[in-house]
């Protein structure tokens, strides 16, 4: 954690950090990706799972926007910070102000990304074959990911890190070179995760889409948390 007021600097190559967190999301990242897919296949091949699916996709659809916040801060703010708080090498890591602050953050994402999964609709088609779910991977990492959704996030972490210095984090971004220090590894390092597993969200329908994203969310966000404990992350 940083308490001063000088740049956070990182000493690694940007595409050095990156590959270096992709090998650490490497096992995580294929029992999410192989769950992800296992419940898209179950859906269109397995009655049971099909009709709960069904079912979730229902009550998804008439919850409308507050399911989206309240999932969605759950899964990407609640259960990470308590991960965080009930383990004793980080324990005190966090404030119950940082927690809040990321519910908060998760939840508005909740509804950022919703906005999004629903505009990907419009625009590129509600269809699973293969050009309209290569076409909305292609946007969703490429484009928002790289432009907004990490950036965004990478600032954010980073701003609740230092326990909300505006001084140091704009520090370090006025050093120079920010989005290749900190957002490029983190975006390389997530790649292997989210890649495979937006084929998969958008191999669904709309109403699902959401809920699986918020179930990788969650188990990312884990992940994410342990490495950090551990002094895996990019830049640490």
């Amino acid at each position: 954690m940083t308490n001063d007021k000088q740049p956070m600097t990182s000493r690694e190559a940007p595409w050095q950090a990156g590959l270096r967190a992709a090998r650490a999301h490497l096992v995580p990242g294929l029992i999410l990706q192989v769950c992800a897919i296992t419940l898209v296949v179950a859906y269109y091949r397995h009655a049971p799972t099909h009709a709960a699916l069904a079912a979730l996709a229902d009550f998804r659809a008439r919850t409308g926007w507050p399911y989206a916040v309240v999932a969605t801060g759950l899964f990407g703010g609640v259960l990470p910070f308590i991960y965080l708080k009930l383990h004793p090498a980080t324990s005190g890591r966090y404030t119950l102000a940082q927690g809040a602050f990321l519910l908060a953050f998760w939840s508005y994402k909740g509804l950022e990304v919703d906005l999004w999964y629903r505009l990907l609709n419009t625009l590129v088609g509600p269809g699973h074959g293969a050009a309209t779910i290569t076409t909305k991977v292609f946007l969703d990492q490429f484009v928002y990911c790289s432009l907004v959704a990490v950036p965004v996030s990478t600032l954010v972490y980073a701003w609740c890190e230092t326990h909300f210095d505006t001084a140091t984090v704009w520090a370090d971004i006025t050093a120079g070179g920010w989005y290749a220090r900190r957002v490029l590894p983190m975006f390389i390092g997530n790649l292997g995760v989210w890649l495979p597993a937006v084929c998969a969200i958008y191999a669904l329908p709309l109403p699902l889409q959401l809920p699986l994203f918020n179930l990788v969310l969650c188990f990312f966000t884990l992940v994410l948390a342990h490495m950090a404990r551990r002094g895996e992350l990019p830049g640490q």
